[in-house]
C-alpha cells in the first residue's frame, strides 16, 4: 500500500521506519533537506524536499494514487492542512497529529468533519493514557486493554525470588485459583509461546491475560500486588506532562512537577491548579531530596532527554520508591536502560506506531474476514498482542480449538463474547461477532484466518 509521511521528525522517521517493516511503499516529505537525504539513506524510501501543505510537492509524492497521508509536522495547522491539500488532490485516507490542548475534543470533532481526517493522533495524550494505566497497576511493566478494558494483558519480569520461577505452565493453574493464561515468554533474545510443559525462570519477562479481577487475584496471591500510586512526582513539564497530570488529579492523585523553565512552570499552575509545581533544575538531588522524592509512590521521568531520565530514574530507584517510569524514545537507549535495571519505559513514537500499523493493516485487508482492531507490539516488538472481530465467513467458525491446527508461533490468548470473557480451552470455539485477542510471535497477522 502507497503511505505518504509528511514531517520527517522524531515521530515521523519512527513511522517510516515501521511502515517500511511493515512492506509498505512510503514516500517521505519534510522541507529539510538533510532529513530527506538521512531518510533515504537509511530506508529504501522515495523522499520529496518541500512543504507537505502545497500542491506540487503532493503531486511529485503521488498524492493522487496514495491509499494513506500521515502529517506530523510539528505543527498542528501544517497537519490539517496537509491532510485536506492531500484529500483534495485524491488521497482517500489522512491522520494528522493534533496535540495542542487548546483543540477540545469538541472542536476536534468539528475539525476532523470538516477536513475529513481519518483520524487525529495527539502522541503525549496517549502516552500519558498509557502513564496512568501503569500507575493505576505498578506492579506490570505493560498493560494493554482489549474488549472496552473488560480483558487485559500484562507484562511482569519474574525477580529472582519470584514463586513462579522453577513451576510450569500446566502446574500453575494448580498453584493458583486466579483464572488467567501466560501468553508469551521473553527470555534473553528470545521469545515463546509457552506450551504446557514450559517451565518459567527468574529473569523471564513474561505476558499475562485475563480479566482486570483476575489478574489482582493473581498478583495478590503471588505477593506482588503495589497499591495504585498516590502521591506521584513528575520531572519535566513539558508535552505528556499536562495531560498526565490533568488525569491524576482529576483522579484524585497528588501530584508535583519539576520543571526548569519559568514560563512552563506558569502555564501549568494555569492548566492545572489541583498540582504543585515546582520551578527548578530536577538535575539537581539536592533538590529532588528536598521535595521528598523518597515519600513518592510513583517517579516518572519526562524531559526532552533520554539520557537525562534515564540517569534520574535510576537516582530514583535508589529511593526504594515503588514505581519508577522513564519516557525513552531511541531504541538503543530503551535497551540499555532495561540493562541497567529500568524496566518500565514508554515511547510516544512507538505508541503511534502501533497505532499507525494497525490502521494501515486494516486499511490494506479491508476485504478481510475479520480486520484488526486492536494491536500491540510485546517483548520489546518481538511479538505482537491483536484483537479482531470474527466475521461470519470465518472458516472454522465453531470448530473446537483442539481441532485447529494453529501455526506455530500462535496462540488465542481470550475470546470475548457479549462482552464476557472467556480463557480458552481446547473446548471452545469462535462464533461470529466474538472479539478473538491472538498473540504472534516473529510474524505479521492482518486476517483472523490467517492463524491456521
Amino acid at each position: 500500500m502507497r503511505v505518504i509521511v509528511v514531517g520527517l521528525g522524531k515521530i515521523g522517521t519512527t513511522i517510516v521506519e515501521s511502515l517500511v517493516g511493515e512492506g509498505h511503499d512510503v514516500v517521505a516529505v519534510d522541507r529539510d533537506a538533510k532529513a530527506v537525504a538521512e531518510i533515504t539513506n537509511e530506508y529504501d524510501v522515495m523522499a520529496v524536499c518541500g512543504n507537505g501543505a502545497d500542491v506540487e510537492p503532493l503531486e511529485e509524492a503521488g498524492v493522487s494514487k496514495t491509499e494513506l497521508l500521515i502529517a506530523v509536522t510539528d505543527s498542528d495547522e501544517m497537519n490539517m492542512l496537509s491532510c485536506f491539500m492531500a484529500k483534495k488532490l485524491g488521497a482517500r485516507h489522512t491522520i494528522a497529529r493534533i496535540r495542542n490542548p487548546e483543540y477540545n475534543d469538541r472542536s476536534l470533532g468539528f475539525m476532523k468533519q470538516q477536513l475529513e481526517l481519518s483520524m487525529a493522533i495527539n502522541p503525549e495524550l496517549l502516552a500519558a493514557e498509557e502513564l496512568f494505566k501503569l500507575l493505576k497497576f505498578p506492579s506490570a511493566l505493560k498493560v494493554d486493554t482489549f474488549s472496552r478494558r473488560s480483558y487485559e494483558m500484562i507484562e511482569l519480569r519474574l525477580k529472582p525470588e519470584s514463586a513462579l520461577s522453577g513451576l510450569s505452565l500446566k502446574d500453575l493453574r494448580q498453584h493458583y485459583q486466579a483464572k488467567f493464561l501466560v501468553c508469551v515468554v521473553q527470555r534473553g533474545e528470545q521469545v515463546f509461546i509457552p506450551g504446557g510443559n514450559f517451565v518459567l525462570e527468574s529473569g523471564d519477562k513474561i505476558g499475562i491475560a485475563a480479566t482486570p479481577a483476575e489478574i489482582h487475584k493473581l498478583l495478590r496471591e503471588l505477593g506482588v500486588l503495589q497499591r495504585q500510586a498516590r502521591n506521584v512526582m513528575i520531572l519535566g513539564g513539558r508535552g505528556t506532562t499536562y495531560y498526565l497530570a490533568q488525569l491524576l488529579t482529576n483522579s484524585g492523585n497528588s501530584v508535583k512537577i519539576i520543571e526548569a523553565d519559568r514560563t512552563v512552570c506558569r502555564e501549568l499552575c494555569d492548566s492545572v491548579p489541583k498540582a504543585v509545581v515546582i520551578h527548578g533544575d530536577g538535575a539537581q538531588q539536592d533538590l529532588l531530596m528536598e521535595e521528598g522524592i523518597s515519600e513518592q509512590d510513583a517517579f516518572v521521568a519526562l524531559t526532552e532527554t533520554d539520557e537525562n531520565n534515564i540517569l534520574l530514574s535510576i537516582f530514583a530507584s535508589t529511593q526504594n520508591i515503588p514505581k519508577v517510569i522513564a519516557r525513552v524514545d531511541r531504541d538503543e537507549m530503551a535497551d540499555l536502560s532495561e540493562k541497567l535495571g529500568l524496566d518500565c519505559t514508554v515511547s510516544p513514537r512507538k505508541i503511534i506506531a502501533d497505532i499507525l500499523i494497525k490502521y494501515a493493516r486494516a486499511l490494506e485487508n479491508s476485504l478481510a474476514s475479520s480486520k484488526v482492531e486492536t494491536l500491540y507490539k510485546l517483548m520489546d516488538d518481538k511479538a505482537e498482542a491483536l484483537e479482531f472481530i470474527a466475521g461470519s465467513d470465518l472458516p472454522f467458525l465453531g470448530v473446537c480449538l483442539k481441532d485447529l491446527a494453529v501455526k506455530p508461533g500462535i496462540l488465542i490468548a481470550g475470546i470475548i463474547r457479549d462482552r464476557k470473557p472467556i480463557i480458552p480451552s481446547g473446548n471452545d470455539f469462535i462464533q461470529a461477532g466474538d472479539r478473538v485477542v491472538v498473540i504472534a510471535a516473529n510474524q505479521r497477522l492482518q486476517d483472523l484466518a490467517e492463524i491456521v
